[in-house]
């Protein structure tokens, strides 16, 4: 028993000084850790200028509808003419936005107190007609931008 007895404290002292078998995976290094930002909110309706014909419709930023309906009527001077007074023109136009019910309301070429203005307020967006060609269904360049600017 005595040879017995030396050897295990050797044997003991041997498993400790072993250095552990190297693994057949090595470990693969931790990524950084990732921030995650906040997605930017979407930006600002954007005002633009609309040139559109007799029954064409444009999409707003917003998936609103802005349609010119038709021209309602139009007593401005002819070109090349002198006249007392120009005259006015008025259109129609309708806006749908995407839930709700649509709005309607006519611009005028010359504004005046008792006859309509050349700019209307429809929802989010403030609509102004800036331009009216001549003939029987005129293209309107309108400018669209959001109200209150």
């Amino acid at each position: 028993m005595r040879p017995l007895s030396l050897l295990l404290p050797l044997a003991l002292l041997a498993g400790c000084a072993a250095t552990p078998a190297a693994s057949s995976h090595p470990e693969t290094p931790m990524p950084p850790p990732t921030t995650t930002t906040p997605p930017a909110p979407p930006p600002p309706p954007a005002a633009r200028t609309l040139v559109l014909g007799v029954g064409e419709a444009a999409t707003l930023d917003d998936g609103s509808r802005l349609t010119y309906l038709r021209l309602v009527n139009d007593s401005r001077c002819p070109p090349g003419v002198q006249c007392i007074w120009a005259g006015d023109a008025e259109i129609a136009l309708r806006w749908q936005p995407m839930r709700g019910a649509a709005q309607e309301a006519s611009l005028h070429t010359n504004p005046l107190p008792d006859r309509g203005a050349n700019a209307a307020t429809f929802g989010p967006w403030q609509v102004r007609l800036e331009a009216l060609e001549r003939g029987v269904a005129p293209s309107a360049t309108l400018h669209v931008a959001p109200a209150g600017n």
